[in-house]
């Protein structure tokens, strides 16, 4: 079995489909079709990617989302939209989600996707432009009295251990590679997102402001990961 997924869909046609062409790849697969489920699916045992639909009859997919995210849990999460516009897919990815996929959706497209989040969330997938240089030092990133250790997904800062994203450790290994350097926005979304998503400037910042409340002393005012005005970001190690 490649990964044990949760699929939150409220659409019991939409939802077997999808069950059994994930389970023909090889997948294993639960189904919630409503958020109080899913919360019950989460508590029981954590899959290793959930695909959250962020229309369900007792409430928003975001919701849960965001109580996942406040909980530390750094489980790969896709959300499914049928709503498609900006704003929603900034809002779940600004509250913690790995990727987004529009409804309606290829079933190429979604088995892409996965494939995708679940080599980022095992730390596997390397930069496209990196050649071999993302990889971190065995003992992880040391920015100033924090400790990010990519294995465990970690940043450990004084008596606090906060979880990781996949994204945000992908955004590390391709910052620590070019360290001292000034990254380009446009070349992050490149080449960690790809240039066929739907993914803006925006919704990069995001992500960063995020990670800053992880790794930095005071986000605020970070003294690691910082803004190149006008061009995008640095990570001074």
């Amino acid at each position: 079995m490649k990964a044990k997924l949760l699929l939150v869909e409220d659409d019991e046609d939409l939802a077997l489909g999808l069950r059994f062409n994930l389970e023909q790849e090889g997948y294993g697969v639960d189904r919630a079709a409503t958020l109080a489920t899913a919360r019950e699916r989460l508590a029981e045992k954590p899959p290793d990617l959930v695909l959250l639909d962020l229309a369900l009859p007792d409430g928003s997919g975001l919701d849960l989302l965001r109580e996942v995210r406040a909980r530390g849990s750094p489980v790969a999460i896709i959300a499914l939209t049928a709503r498609g516009t900006e704003a929603d897919i900034v809002m779940g990815l600004k509250l913690g989600a790995d990727d987004y996929l529009p409804k309606p959706f290829g079933l190429a497209q979604l088995m892409a996707r996965i494939e995708a989040v679940l080599r980022r969330s095992r730390g596997s997938e390397p930069s496209p432009t990196s050649a071999g240089k993302s990889e971190a030092p065995a003992r992880g990133w040391q920015l100033g009295p924090a400790l990010v250790d990519p294995v465990a997904r970690l940043a450990i800062l004084g008596q606090e251990r906060r979880e990781l994203t996949p994204i945000e450790i992908e955004i590390l290994r391709y910052l620590a590679a070019r360290q001292g350097q000034a990254v380009e926005r446009r070349d992050l979304l490149r080449d960690l997102w790809g240039l066929d998503r739907y993914v803006t400037t925006r919704t990069l910042d995001n992500h960063i402001a995020r990670l800053r409340k992880k790794i930095e002393v005071d986000p605020e005012l970070p003294r690691y990961l910082v803004t190149v005005h006008g061009i995008g970001y640095r990570l001074d190690l």
